[in-house]
C-alpha cells in the first residue's frame, strides 16, 4: 500500500498493577465478556506505556489526545502500522492502542482500536460482508471524511474503562483531555 500506515489512524500511566487481568478491577468495566477478558490479558504489559513506546513493540503515537465537546474523548492513539496492513482481526492483537492523558504526565491504558481499510477488507473478501471482531460488527469510517482518511473500517473497545455509553462506543465520557498538562 503506497500510504503511510499512520495516516491510518483514526484521528481520534501507568495503569492500574501488574497482574492477572482478569481479577483486577478494570474501572468498573464488566469482565464478563470474552472479547473484553481477552483484550486484557493481551494488553495488561502496555498499560505502561514505555512498554508499547519501546521500538522493537512496533507501536507509534498516531494521534495527539482527541476530545469532543460534548462527547468525552478518544484518547491518545498508538497505533502498529503492521498490522494495520496485516488483514487480520484479532482480539489478542489490536491495531491501536488508546491512553489517557493524566495530570502528572503519565498515560493510563483506557482501550484498543481495530481497524481494517475498507479496500484491503474488499479485496480480500470480494461480495463477502463487513468485518467483524468476535461477533462484533465494525463501524465504516467513510469518505470524505474529517481526518482525511480513506474508507476504514474501526471499533473502539474500552477494555481499560468504564464506558457509559457502551464498551464499543467511539467517544468516552469517562476520558478526558483535560488532565494533560499545558507544555
Amino acid at each position: 500500500m503506497a500510504m503511510s500506515m499512520l495516516a491510518l489512524a483514526p484521528a481520534y500511566a501507568l495503569g492500574a498493577p501488574a497482574g492477572d487481568p482478569s481479577s483486577m478491577d478494570m474501572q468498573g468495566v464488566s469482565s464478563h465478556s470474552p472479547l473484553v477478558q481477552e483484550i486484557r490479558i493481551a494488553t495488561a504489559k502496555y498499560q505502561d506505556i514505555n512498554v508499547a513506546l519501546h521500538k522493537e513493540t512496533g507501536w507509534v503515537v498516531a494521534t495527539p489526545c482527541v476530545s469532543g465537546p460534548d462527547t468525552g474523548a478518544m484518547g491518545v492513539h498508538l497505533v502498529n502500522p503492521s498490522r494495520i496492513a496485516d488483514g487480520v482481526l484479532d482480539p489478542s492483537a489490536p491495531e491501536a492502542l488508546i491512553y489517557e492523558p493524566m495530570a502528572d504526565g503519565s498515560m493510563r491504558l483506557v482501550g484498543v482500536e481495530f481497524i481494517e481499510v475498507a479496500a484491503d477488507w474488499a479485496a480480500r473478501h470480494p461480495g463477502g460482508p463487513p468485518p467483524e471482531v468476535a461477533g462484533n460488527l465494525m463501524n465504516l469510517l467513510q469518505v470524505p471524511n474529517r481526518f482525511g482518511l480513506p474508507e476504514a473500517y474501526y471499533l473502539h473497545v474500552w477494555a481499560w474503562q468504564d464506558n457509559p455509553k457502551g464498551t464499543f462506543a467511539d467517544w468516552n465520557t469517562k476520558v478526558t483531555c483535560a488532565k494533560q498538562p499545558l507544555s
